[in-house]
């Protein structure tokens, strides 16, 4: 380690953490895992820091754009189906964990940032790294440039944390097991639309275009979805972030889907409220997973698919 990154470290360490350890998410299980599924929600984090909400330009109902709302409610039945579910409570805006520890924007911060930051990333230019630039509809969040230290201190006390839980659940799951399938829950805006037709998913099974799980899986995830009355696309327009890229391993027994579920569903996106169809949604999900979960092994066993050229 150069002297640089360990004086960024030391100023991060003497910073007060927003979040206390154990608060910034947590893990929803139940008394015995009975089977082979591990549910992630790093998006759906709500509590705002009063710090953070000092440094943005956007009131609270704005810089909610980008949060995955009420998803980890959704998802709340898969422990007594028998999975856990770990679920974050500090919000995306604030710190992304679906991204690598460290894709920041350089020219976000005051001073420079360590080597070891990946600044040429497409989701850096885009203003969604690690720390985000803007939220939904490019809404810039910061109207000016924030500390390193700030950054490597949300990194620390929330990013890290919420990713040694999830890989200490995917290990002891595979060793229990011999797989682990991930289902990666997130929302998505309500019009978003499918590139190649011009549809309005109400579910998008994203799997790195064949790379993070093995085809059998999403091809039969996707005919239970359908089964059910909803309409599925894969890989568009989301194919899966840094969370179904990382830990996606087929060969090494470790299946990761990333799940976008439409919000016009179960929520009203004005007022980030439920809508009367919530119960409904939630019902028919969990249905959904507890198909999902008496799907056959052999259908985890096929080799990934070559990525498709674009």
């Amino acid at each position: 380690m150069d002297t640089h990154t360990r004086n960024m470290e030391d100023q991060a360490a003497t910073m007060e953490a927003d979040f206390k350890p154990g608060t910034a998410f947590d893990v929803v299980a139940p008394a015995e895992q009975r089977v082979p599924f591990v549910f992630s929600s790093a998006h759906s984090g709500r509590i705002y820091p009063a710090r953070f909400l000092a440094l943005t330009q956007l009131d609270p109902w704005q810089i909610r754009r980008s949060e995955d709302c009420l998803v980890d409610d959704l998802y709340m039945g898969v422990r007594s189906l028998g999975a856990p579910l770990v679920r974050a409570h500090f919000p995306r805006a604030y710190v992304d964990a679906n991204r690598e520890p460290f894709e920041l924007d350089p020219a976000m911060y005051a001073r420079p940032l360590p080597p070891q930051v990946n600044a040429g990333s497409p989701r850096v230019a885009a203003g969604l790294g690690t720390i985000p630039r803007i939220v939904g509809e490019g809404r810039p969040i910061y109207a000016s440039r924030l500390q390193p230290e700030d950054a490597l201190m949300r990194i620390e006390s929330c990013y890290l944390p919420y990713h040694r839980a999830l890989t200490a659940l995917i290990e002891a799951t595979r060793a229990k097991f011999g797989f682990c399938v991930v289902i990666d829950c997130h929302s998505m805006p309500g019009q978003i639309t499918n590139p190649e037709d011009g549809t309005q998913p109400h579910f998008i099974l994203g799997d790195r275009f064949g790379q993070s799980a093995a085809p059998g899986f999403i091809g039969a995830a996707r005919a239970l979805l359908q089964q059910a009355g909803f309409s599925v696309s894969h890989n568009r327009p989301y194919a899966g972030g840094y969370i179904t890229e990382h830990y996606g391993n087929p060969v090494g027994g470790v299946h990761v889907v990333q799940l976008e579920i439409s919000r016009r569903l179960y929520l009203d996106e004005s007022r980030y409220l439920p809508t009367s169809g919530f119960g409904a949604v939630q019902a028919e999900l969990m249905r959904f997973c507890d198909r999902l979960m008496s799907l056959p092994d052999a259908l985890y066993s096929a080799q990934p698919q070559q990525l498709a050229a674009e």
